[in-house]
C-alpha cells in the first residue's frame, strides 16, 4: 500500500512537472514568435447523443486541410484547400472571409473580437492572460497540454486546449457550448519566416460580391 501510494504520488508529481512545462513552453513561444507559417488539418468532433447511451459514438467530420501564416498582432492568412476552398485573412484592422464557390467576400471589423477568440492564441498579442485564464492540462499523445478558458462570457468557445512539443504548438482543441469540438493538428510549423509588409494586405477578387458586417 505504501509503495502504491508512493507510486501515485510520484505520478502526480511527474504530471504536475510535465504540465508546468506546457505553460513555460507556451509563454516562450508567444514571446519569441512574431510570425509563423505551416499547414493544418481540422476535424469537427460532435459528442455522442445522450439517447444512444454508452454505445453511442462521437461523430467526426471529413477532415479539412490547408495552410496558415500569421504575424503578430492580428495579421493572418488562414486558407482552406480541401475539401473546399475558403480564405480567412486579417490585416490587423479588418477580417476578410472569401468563399470562392459563392464568389463572396464578407468584411468584418477585427477590433476587440480577436482578443477573446481562438485566433488570439496564435495571432494576437502576447498579453493572453488579459483575456484567458491559463492552466496546465497534463500530458497526452506525447504533447504537453495547456488549457485556456476565455474570461468573457459571450465567446464562441468555452474552452481551448493547446498541445505543445519542443516549444511549438502541434495541436489545438476548441470546445463550444453545444458539445462540438474543433480539433486542429499543425505540421511543418516555421517560426519567424521573412514576410513582407504588404503580405497580409487583402486583394479583392474581381467580380466578388462584398458584404460588410
Amino acid at each position: 500500500m505504501i509503495i502504491g501510494a508512493a507510486s501515485v504520488a510520484c505520478s502526480l508529481l511527474f504530471a504536475a512537472s510535465a504540465s508546468a512545462s506546457a505553460l513555460e513552453q507556451f509563454k516562450s513561444f508567444a514571446a519569441g514568435t512574431q510570425s509563423a507559417k505551416g499547414e493544418f488539418v481540422q476535424r469537427q468532433v460532435k459528442k455522442a447523443d445522450a439517447k444512444a447511451g454508452a454505445s453511442g459514438k462521437a461523430k467526426v467530420s471529413t477532415p479539412a486541410s490547408g495552410t496558415f501564416e500569421f504575424a503578430r498582432p492580428g495579421k493572418f492568412i488562414w486558407t482552406y484547400l480541401k475539401p473546399y476552398e475558403q480564405l480567412l485573412q486579417a490585416d490587423g484592422d479588418k477580417l476578410y472571409i472569401y468563399d470562392k464557390d459563392l464568389s463572396q467576400v464578407t468584411v468584418k471589423k477585427l477590433g476587440d473580437a480577436l482578443g477573446s477568440s481562438p485566433a488570439a492564441i496564435l495571432f494576437g498579442s502576447n498579453d493572453l492572460e488579459k483575456n484567458f485564464t491559463l492552466a496546465e492540462a497534463g500530458t497526452r499523445d506525447g504533447l504537453e497540454w495547456l488549457k485556456a478558458t476565455p474570461k468573457a462570457k459571450d465567446t464562441t468557445f468555452d474552452e481551448i486546449t493547446i498541445g505543445l512539443r519542443n516549444g511549438v504548438p502541434e495541436a489545438m482543441e476548441l470546445r463550444d457550448s453545444f458539445g462540438q469540438t474543433s480539433v486542429l493538428a499543425f505540421k511543418n510549423f516555421q517560426k519567424n519566416p521573412a514576410l513582407s509588409a504588404n503580405h497580409f494586405k487583402f486583394v479583392m477578387p474581381k467580380g466578388a460580391d462584398v458584404i460588410n458586417n
